[in-house]
């Protein structure tokens, strides 16, 4: 019974044993069988990966190749229009080559022709000057006879002229010469004093209309460049902060500086206007200070205004310096070194007069050494000539009296003084420098470019002012001398006379008034000349 009871325990071990194992072989057989099947899927794939990757690989090699032989192509294509450009420029230059040198030839064959002309032109005037020669030696014969009978005649008449006058030939002749000079004297006088009445009277109302003329043609300009300064804003809004709760801040900066703040609908600006240019700079600086700073109220636009002034009073003293340096003249009262300076804000007909001055003392400068005069009085003199300029519109009266009146106050030499009111000719002057000063200065203001004026509009200007004094009839030649101040007119004289060259000038004078613009005045010069030309063989 035992051992049944054994056996039947062991099979039941076996039993529960199996249970268990088959299920994990089972397992591992199936897991073994996954695995082969997906090795065998993964190596398909690989395959199939491996063929799709070559198939890319030659159509990649495939469009290279196309590639290479499409940018082939192109190149070549792109070297033949090269080619074919530069073939067909050279043959565009070949042509005009050839077309010049074919041009050349037709000059020189033309001038050719000329001269064969002019040759026998010049023959047959000598074959002629010989025959009227020839007469003329006739005539000359013919003439000294005459004479020698006429002087006969003379002397008989003469003699019984002197015998019933009872006057020598001598004494006729005085008397007779004292009557004339008596009677030229009374005449000249009487015409004389109608021209310098005539004359005064024109001169007067030449003047006004010269004045009128440039206060019509260059004020409205010439205040705009040098009565207004323009000062930019970062934005609209720093207007209202300028102008203040009330208008404080505006009127503050106004009473400090003495300027007019006009504040408009122009976007992002304020302009500045007023005739000292000093104080419209340091209204200018003021207000780029105040904007940079960003705190803008009475108190410190006060404290603003008095830093600018002192910074800008060092800044003219140095500008003033500088200016004697660069031209090379030591010795000048501080006070004229300063107006020198203050010349900086300056400017006259657009040009500025403090690098106007500096250029005057040079250009005078190098004359004089030219001419073996003093440098040192011609610079000098050259340098301060304007110096009127930094005070006129502070005190009245011209800049040329008023820079005279600040050269004697400053104790300049009286040759100075001579200068500064001779170079615009309202004196005369005493040296030699005076004039170089003159002329200097003339350089120096009608050089192209120097006063609100291109040089490619100077040049335009001055071909204009020609082409309408040629456009008269009678008119031979007309050039346009002295930077366009004057045209000088040749006409022909055997189609104008004396009294129609007058009226010419007058009506040319009249055509650049109506069709040309420019600054100052012009002057119509008319020449009529006659020539007798002989030649001695």
């Amino acid at each position: 019974m035992n051992t049944i009871v054994s056996l039947l325990l062991a099979v039941d071990t076996w039993a529960i044993a199996l249970l268990v194992v088959l299920p994990v072989i089972g397992i591992a057989i199936g897991g073994g069988a996954v695995w082969l099947i997906l090795k065998q899927v993964s190596k398909k794939r690989n395959a199939q990966k491996l063929d799709e990757t070559s198939q890319k690989v030659e159509e990649m090699l495939a469009k290279a190749k196309d590639d290479c032989k499409q940018l082939k192509r192109e190149t070549i294509l792109e070297a033949k229009e090269q080619v074919e450009k530069r073939r067909n420029e050279f043959e565009q230059e070949m042509r005009e080559k050839r077309a010049e040198q074919q041009r050349q030839e037709a000059r020189l064959n033309k001038q050719e022709d000329q001269l064969e002309k002019r040759e026998t032109e010049i023959s047959r005037k000598e074959q002629s000057l010989d025959d009227q020669k020839k007469n003329l030696v006739k005539k000359t014969e013919e003439v000294d006879k005459l004479q020698e009978q006429l002087s006969h005649q003379q002397e008989l008449v003469t003699e019984e002229l002197e015998r019933i006058a009872q006057l020598t030939r001598e004494e006729a002749k005085k008397q007779l010469t004292d009557e004339i000079l008596e009677e030229t004297r009374r005449d000249c006088a009487v015409q004389v004093r109608n021209l310098e009445a005539q004359a005064k009277e024109e001169a007067d109302m030449n003047a006004k209309n010269i004045i009128s003329l440039a206060i019509q043609r260059c004020a409205s300009d010439h205040a705009s460049e040098t009565t207004v300064s323009v000062v930019p804003l970062p934005n609209d809004d720093m207007k209202a902060r300028i102008i203040g709760r009330e208008g404080r801040n505006i009127r503050a900066i106004e009473n400090a500086t003495g300027i007019e703040f006009v504040i408009d609908d122009t976007p992002e600006v304020v302009i500045l206007s007023g005739f000292d240019p000093v104080r419209r700079e340091i209204a200018r600086l003021t207000l780029e200070k105040l904007i940079a700073d960003g705190r803008i109220h009475p108190a410190r636009i006060e404290e603003t205004v008095e830093k600018v002034t002192k910074e800008l009073d060092q800044q003219i003293k140095e500008a003033g310096e500088n200016a004697m340096f660069e031209v090379g003249i030591f010795g000048l009262h501080p006070e004229l070194i300063k107006l020198i300076g203050r010349l900086k804000f300056r400017t006259s007909y657009g040009q500025n007069v403090y690098r106007h001055s500096i250029e005057v003392a040079q250009l005078a400068g190098l004359m004089a050494q030219e001419l073996g005069l003093d440098v040192n009085f011609a610079k000098r003199a050259g340098l301060l000539h304007d110096i009127g300029k930094a005070v006129d519109h502070e005190q009245e009266g011209t800049h040329i009296q008023l820079g005279a009146d600040l050269a004697k106050k400053y104790k300049e030499n009286a040759m100075i003084v001579n200068a500064i009111m001779a170079h615009h000719g309202d004196v005369e002057p005493k040296t030699i420098e005076a004039i170089l000063v003159q002329a200097a200065d003339g350089i120096s203001g009608a050089r192209p470019g120097a006063r609100r004026e291109t040089g490619a509009g100077y040049v335009k200007r001055l071909e204009k002012l020609e082409e309408i004094a040629s456009s008269f009839k009678g008119v031979d030649k007309s050039y346009a001398i002295q930077a366009g101040r004057e045209v000088r007119v040749i006409v022909k004289p055997d189609v104008i006379d004396d009294a129609q060259a007058l009226f010419l000038a007058k009506d040319i004078a009249k055509k650049i008034e109506t069709e040309l613009e420019y600054p100052g005045q012009i002057k119509v010069n008319v020449i009529r000349e006659f020539r007798s030309v002989e030649y001695a063989k």
